[in-house]
């Protein structure tokens, strides 16, 4: 077992070493009796911060989750740094909020996603999949998984029902991939902080633009899209303004469809590595699939970490905790947790119980479109096994380099 003083989350150089050194990083983490305490990363913008706590083991993360009142996300949840203004906002939505007006933006959110609306996403899932997989098979056999899978499927579900018609979904594509590059050179200047801030808001202006004039027109003149549904919202006299609009949708596009898409092709990759559980999902695909969504989850953690903040002097599983410290909860390490999972290095589709932090821990920021996500990678998979039996990576995944989202940029497939 690595040595806890060996290890620095802070440093980028230990993002870049292979995973199954960092998973036994966080296990000896997860085995030190104490909180760990790690510095700050050195951004330009801010000041460096005093550190963060990191949280490794699945009853910290799940504690910490279920007491937004002691350890608050309203002063930023997908930042280690304490950002400047309202700019973790507006990247993070509701995330980035605490009650009172965390209910709000979930209330309006959730009279949006009405039945009806949700019978459309789950149409508009199988329509878009069967197209997905038509293509596919009618290919020559090869390809780059997340181009020709992967990316296509949460995409284009969340443009259409949005109503952003089909010339904006490279944009759209291009700027989530920015707001998400973590370290990575293909997407962001990682040489010139500056530029690379500036490249982020730039990403999340173009995205707030978009839907805002989008907004705009379905305020004057409604459709049956979501982004009428949203912005027609009004409960108690209460509705979303142009900001939190724009706010709501940069975080729509980028959990919805950039976790998604990563989810989908890590379980190609997975079924490839592991032909035992592929051979017994196809064997019983509909009993066995809730179940190995639920496992691809959990043993990849598409979203590394979220970040609170406590609110107050208080005891976190008897760890002393003093108002203001920064606690980090890694769902990548306690989904790993050997004091939960059994055998917790392999992958099981028939794993139960799973109680996965995968989709965040309990309590009010637990992730709204799991159900979404859920049916979006069941559908995927039911369609490709069934039209291509033998599709499988042939090939490493090529990963992205960042400390918050566990991505594959590429990944060949061959059938």
């Amino acid at each position: 077992m690595l040595k806890v003083e060996d290890i620095n989350l802070t440093d980028w150089d230990f993002w870049r070493r292979p995973h199954d050194y960092r998973h036994e990083a966080f296990k000896a983490l997860r085995w030190e009796p104490g909180l760990v305490r790690f510095e700050e990363p050195d951004v330009v913008i801010v000041p460096q911060g005093p550190g963060y706590y990191a949280l490794t083991r699945h009853a910290d993360v799940v504690e910490a989750s279920r007491r937004p009142q002691d350890f608050c996300s309203g002063k930023g949840t997908i930042n280690i740094p304490d950002m400047p203004g309202d700019l973790h906002e507006y990247f993070g939505s509701m995330i980035v909020m605490d009650d009172p007006r965390h209910a709000k933006i979930r209330r309006i959110v959730s009279r949006a996603f009405s039945p009806r609306m949700i019978q459309r996403f789950e149409d508009k899932v199988e329509a878009v999949a069967a197209q997905i997989a038509e293509d596919v098979a009618s290919g020559a056999g090869t390809g780059d998984f997340v181009r020709d899978v992967a990316a296509r499927l949460p995409l284009k579900i969340i443009c259409d029902l949005m109503g952003i018609g089909e010339e904006h979904y490279d944009t759209v594509l291009d700027a989530t991939n920015v707001i998400l590059a973590g370290n990575d050179a293909e997407f962001i200047p990682t040489n010139d902080p500056e530029q690379a801030a500036m490249a982020l808001l730039g990403a999340g202006q173009t995205l707030k633009d978009l839907v805002e004039e989008l907004g705009r027109r379905r305020r004057a003149e409604p459709t049956d899209d979501l982004t009428s549904a949203l912005v027609n919202a009004n409960i108690d006299g209460e509705s979303l303004t142009d900001q939190e609009l724009g706010s709501f949708f940069i975080l729509l596009v980028v959990a919805g469809n950039e976790t998604t898409r990563n989810a989908i092709a890590h379980t190609l990759d997975l079924l490839t590595r592991n032909p035992d559980q592929r051979a017994l999902l196809v064997e019983d695909f509909e009993a066995r699939m809730p179940g190995a969504v639920e496992e691809v989850v959990r043993f990849v953690s598409p979203v590394i970490w979220m970040r609170r903040t406590a609110t107050r002097d208080t005891t976190l599983n008897e760890h002393q905790i003093k108002e203001g410290d920064k606690l980090v909860l890694y769902y990548w390490s306690a989904n790993r947790d050997e004091q939960v999972f059994t055998d917790p290095e392999r992958f099981d589709i028939m794993r139960d119980p799973n109680p996965h932090v995968g989709f965040g821990g309990p309590g009010p920021h637990f992730c709204l479109g799991a159900h979404l996500a859920r049916r979006e990678i069941t559908v995927m998979y039911r369609e490709l096994l069934r039209r291509l039996p033998k599709i499988h990576a042939s090939g490493e995944p090529e990963r992205l380099e960042s400390n918050f989202i566990n991505g594959i940029k590429r990944l060949p497939y061959s059938f």
